[in-house]
């Protein structure tokens, strides 16, 4: 958290970031170095939250080397990454080995020199040029940290998002504030597929709908056949855009947003509040389905 900006605990509006960036495939110490100087410059900027894109520490299409590329939460390259957070929270994206020889998409949340959470991709993204359930095990868990004893934040990964269910679930479990780390590529779907266009209309309507704010990071640059369109963004929970990133190179996406919108959001447009009363009656039993 930012000391530096006054106790989190006492404010209701935070500062943060997209490290809208690019990478050098299966390289983890040069990833890992880039990642050290952008979370200086955040920093530097008094920004409470940064999320680098996904798998960051290694390449959009590191699956395949996964065995060569994985880490394990308490490796020397991660507790690195975690003692440069010492003022600041940084969702990394990463390749990890968890027992058994498992290997996960996941982020890691860096906060006080520690790792705070990790959350494993759910939907693994097997369509188009994307190969993720060729390599990668489904997480089965969601879930939220807390920044301030206002904001809960949630980290989906990627394709989590294009599931409504999950962000439903996570609005309705209580996160107010989404950290999006992405790998979008303008080829990835397939023709026809506007990825840019999509992503643009899915997170104004999550950020609408649930009262969310949302930090959205994507790489740039390319690797192989894919071109990364960057476009890391920024909405509060009325799904105004509040910052916007360039669509082609390496930068700092900074904003502020601020607990107060949230609930003037949800107060005015009870979506979660509803959802969660429908979600409560289900379980009991009160709501079932009509005979076909």
């Amino acid at each position: 958290m930012n000391t530096k900006a006054g106790a989190q605990g006492t404010r209701a509006s935070i500062k943060v970031a997209a490290a809208q960036i690019d990478g050098i495939y299966g390289d983890l110490d040069a990833n890992a170095a880039r990642h050290l100087a952008w979370i200086s410059e955040a920093r530097a900027q008094q920004v409470d939250l940064l999320v680098f894109p996904e798998l960051s520490l290694c390449g959009h299409s590191a699956g395949r080397d996964a065995p060569r590329l994985a880490l394990g939460v308490e490796e020397a390259l991660i507790a690195k990454l975690a003692q440069a957070c010492t003022d600041l929270h940084a969702v990394i994206g990463f390749i990890e080995e968890a027992p058994a020889g498992q290997f996960y998409n996941s982020v890691a949340t860096l906060a006080d020199g520690a790792v705070v959470r990790v959350h494993r991709k759910l939907q693994l993204a097997t369509y188009g040029q994307l190969g993720d359930g060729l390599y990668y095990a489904a997480g089965n868990e969601l879930g939220h940290f807390g920044l301030g004893p206002r904001w809960q934040v949630a980290t989906p990964i990627c394709a989590d998002l294009w599931t409504p269910a999950l962000v439903d679930a996570l609005a309705c479990d209580g996160a107010t504030l989404i950290a999006a780390p992405i790998s979008s590529a303008r080829e990835a779907v397939g023709e026809g597929f506007d990825n840019p266009a999509g992503w643009d209309l899915n997170l104004r309507f999550y950020a609408m709908t649930y009262g969310l704010g949302i930090v959205m990071a994507n790489r740039v640059g390319s690797e192989g056949p894919m071109s990364f369109w960057g476009g890391s963004r920024i909405l509060d929970a009325f799904g105004k855009t509040v910052a916007l990133g360039s669509g082609t190179r390496e930068e700092l996406v900074v904003g502020e947003l601020d607990y107060e919108t949230v609930r003037r959001a949800r107060f005015l447009l009870p979506t979660v509040r509803d959802a969660r009363a429908f979600a409560a009656r289900r379980r009991a039993g009160a709501v079932t389905r009509q005979p076909e």
